[in-house]
């Protein structure tokens, strides 16, 4: 496989910096989506992604649909030390990679819960049914990343 992303990524890339401008300007969906500041880890340089989040027992937790492959993901676990802009607020945490997919399940449970559309409408994009089972969400959960960021305070 070559080194361009497949378009499925490039096109998100497209929509991310949209979303980014959208909640930097303080608009956009700021209830559901932060942004997300790491440290390149070749560049040095401050890189910005949105994504979906929930809150966990006062952590932020963000999930990578690429797994671990995922430059943000990657970002993080070169330098944990990252930046969350969460509506108006600027918040300094520190980021703890999971890949285990127990804990992984555990997240995909609670965005059931809390966010039935929206969980729903990507694990059917992903080909998994909205009411899997605990032993098929492990199964779809293998392969994928997650952050859990600790912020510093609020």
């Amino acid at each position: 496989m070559g080194t361009r992303a497949p378009a499925m990524w490039r096109g998100m890339g497209r929509l991310n910096r949209r979303i980014e401008a959208l909640i930097a300007s303080g608009r956009g969906p700021r209830g559901t989506v932060l942004l997300l500041t790491t440290t390149g880890r070749r560049s040095g340089l401050p890189r910005v992604t949105p994504l979906q989040f929930e809150r966990v027992d006062g952590a932020y937790v963000v999930a990578s649909a690429r797994g671990a492959q995922a430059d943000w993901f990657r970002n993080a676990v070169a330098d944990p030390h990252v930046t969350l802009q969460v509506g108006d607020r600027t918040l300094h945490g520190l980021a703890r990679a999971v890949v285990e997919a127990g804990e992984i399940a555990d997240l995909l449970e609670l965005r059931r819960r809390r966010r039935p559309v929206m969980i729903r409408l990507i694990m059917m994009v992903e080909g998994v049914s909205p009411w899997a089972s605990r032993a098929r969400l492990e199964r779809f959960a293998q392969g994928k990343a997650m952050l859990v960021v600790e912020v510093a305070q609020e």
